[in-house]
């Protein structure tokens, strides 16, 4: 008989705020993603100065994740979107373009893999548990319960955070949530299309 697993929280960004559980707690009034996450960031008083450097996508993903991760806790990160990184592939080829001042930026070219994001989020947060980044065409509802229980079940982690993390262009949306063995929610299929 499979476990039962449980949405424990979860966090939203889209339109220029960031909603926790559904509550709206953060709006920045700002038209550029930029603008926003550096208000966004601004809020929640980080204090990683690595956070500017970073792609957009990369900024986004952590964001949501800043809302609900420990440091040093055994959190699992699988994360998805549909764009994987082309809002920074676009970046990186203007910097390769012009044959005349041609010049691959190495800034940008790291950003270039979508689990980046991963990266900077176990850097800051000290997690050296399993993460994956997948791409799928539409929110995975089903991909998510079955994977994160797996990794809950066999041990590779006592809690997963999920989330899809698209970014292209001034689109964007993030829906990052955290599983584990209690919450208020079961995570399955059913009740991820009902909050997505």
């Amino acid at each position: 008989m499979n476990k039962t697993f449980y949405i424990q929280d979860y966090c939203e960004i889209r339109d220029g705020e960031i909603r926790l559980n559904g509550e709206n707690i953060f709006s920045a009034g700002e038209d550029t993603f930029s603008g926003f996450a550096k208000k966004a960031y601004q809020d929640l008083d980080l204090a990683y100065p690595k956070f500017f450097k970073m792609d957009k996508l990369s900024k986004l993903a952590f964001l949501a994740a800043s809302r609900l991760l420990t440091p040093e806790s055994n959190t699992a990160l699988v994360f998805a979107n549909r764009s994987s990184s082309l809002d920074t592939d676009l970046a990186y080829q203007q910097t390769i373009r012009d044959k005349a001042a041609w010049y691959p930026s190495p800034a940008v070219f790291v950003y270039t893999l979508p689990n980046i994001c991963l990266g900077e989020i176990s850097i800051k947060y000290k997690l050296y548990s399993e993460n994956s980044f997948f791409v799928f065409e539409n929110f995975p509802a089903a991909f998510f319960p079955a994977y994160a229980g797996l990794l809950i079940s066999t041990g590779k982690a006592e809690e997963v955070l999920c989330g899809w993390v698209e970014m292209l262009g001034e689109e964007y949306r993030a829906f990052v949530y955290k599983v584990g063995n209690k919450g208020f929610a079961e995570h399955n299929e059913q009740n991820l299309n009902r909050m997505i």
